[in-house]
């Protein structure tokens, strides 16, 4: 009863499954239809006796138990291959590179003596990992090398300590005579040394180049307000040139500025007297002559033939020959100012003066009309014409 109850189910019922004693059962059946056994009368034909428990050999029960451990296993090892996850990639992780190993030398105390150890004492190689035991062994040893040992130096006593800050003195002292030396002997060379640059230039320059360049310097100093400086240089720019005639014009403007007439009037007389062919210096001389009484007509006179063409110089001496009462000679000086500027009513109006003096009555006329037609007079001027014309028109 008990194999029917395992091995099948009730009647019209399906089977649920492989139930591991019905297929033990059936084995049994099957051994005992080979080993013989006859059945019972009155059974049916299909139907087979179940063996006892008691005739069970112990190497069927083994066998069936093996057969139910390798069925339950194959069943777990399919349930466990469904529920297997996807497979996760592999990643390969470089390997760490070793750790350098440094060993070093045993501490010293620094006092009394200094300690220096060689390099190759200090540092060990790296070890293998197979080796590892045998380098820490071999350590020791190398620690052990011998090192080489240098005695500190002593320590300067004050008295050494003294002599020595005495050398340095010294040294310091002898280097500042040096110098000073070496400062005079280059203060005594200066002078020497700047005649023999002056030389140099003058070599390389002529001297009309040497006294522009020297007068452009004295503009200079005169911009920046150095009026006595200026002075100094224009004079040493004559003294190079004396016939720089901007540097004397310049050089007496500022002595007559500086109210030394005296000076102005020595430095136009010798420039004059270096090179009589400047009607403009001339012309300053005569000035300042005639200011402290003098008539400045010689000065003006002996320029004269360098002076040709120059109106302003035959005007201005036309006007010292007039205040000296020499109508005859102004009034031709006055005439040669006129041929270069005829409209001048100024030089009509002293021609017109000089005529009339010298008795020229109809020539000073014509003078007067034309100073009057000018228009260029001022008016106390043109007051002073229009009466000379009323007086010679009768």
């Amino acid at each position: 009863m008990d194999g029917q109850r395992v091995g099948s189910g009730r009647r019209g019922q399906p089977r649920l499954g492989l139930d591991p004693m019905s297929l033990i059962n059936k084995m049994l059946q099957d051994l005992d239809a080979r080993g013989g056994v006859p059945t019972t009368a009155g059974s049916p034909i299909h139907v087979r006796p179940v063996v006892a428990e008691r005739r069970r050999t112990p190497w069927l029960l083994a066998g069936a138990a093996a057969v139910a451990v390798a069925l339950a296993g194959a069943g777990y090892v399919g349930w466990r291959m469904l529920q297997r996850p996807a497979p996760v990639t592999a990643v390969v992780v470089p390997p760490v590179p070793a750790v350098r190993t440094v060993l070093l030398p045993p501490m010293i105390k620094p006092a009394p003596v200094a300690v220096v150890s060689e390099p190759a004492a200090a540092v060990a190689s790296e070890p293998a990992p197979e080796s590892l035991p045998a380098s820490r062994e071999a350590a020791p040893r190398a620690l052990a090398q011998p090192v080489e040992v240098v005695e500190a130096a002593p320590r300067p006593t004050r008295k050494q300590l003294r002599e020595e800050k005495l050398r340095e003195q010294k040294l310091l002292a002898e280097e500042q005579r040096t110098e000073k030396r070496r400062l005079a002997a280059e203060q005594r060379e200066a002078p020497e040394k700047a005649e023999q640059a002056g030389a140099a230039v003058r070599h390389g320059m002529g001297v009309p180049q040497r006294a522009e360049a020297e007068y452009r310097r004295a503009l200079v100093t005169l911009q920046d307000g150095r009026a006595g400086d200026a002075i100094a240089s224009l004079e040493q720019v004559l003294r190079t040139d004396p016939r720089h005639e901007a540097a004397r014009q310049t050089l007496v403007s500022l002595l007559i500025e500086a109210g030394r007439p005296d000076e102005a009037a020595r430095q136009l007389q010798q420039g004059l007297g270096a090179d009589p062919r400047q009607p403009t210096l001339a012309m300053l001389l005569a000035r300042l002559q005639i200011e402290r009484g003098w008539t400045g007509i010689e000065t003006l006179q002996r320029t004269l033939p360098y002076a040709t063409g120059n109106a302003e110089y035959h005007a201005f001496l036309a006007s010292a020959l007039q205040r000296q009462a020499r109508h005859r000679e102004a009034a031709e000086q006055f005439q040669a100012a006129l041929q270069t500027m005829p409209n001048n009513g100024v030089w009509l109006m002293g021609l017109g003066i000089s005529l009339q003096a010298d008795k020229r009555n109809k020539e000073a006329f014509d003078a007067f009309q034309k100073a009057r037609a000018s228009a260029n007079l001022t008016p106390d001027l043109q007051g002073f014409v229009d009466r000379k014309v009323q007086q010679l028109s009768h």
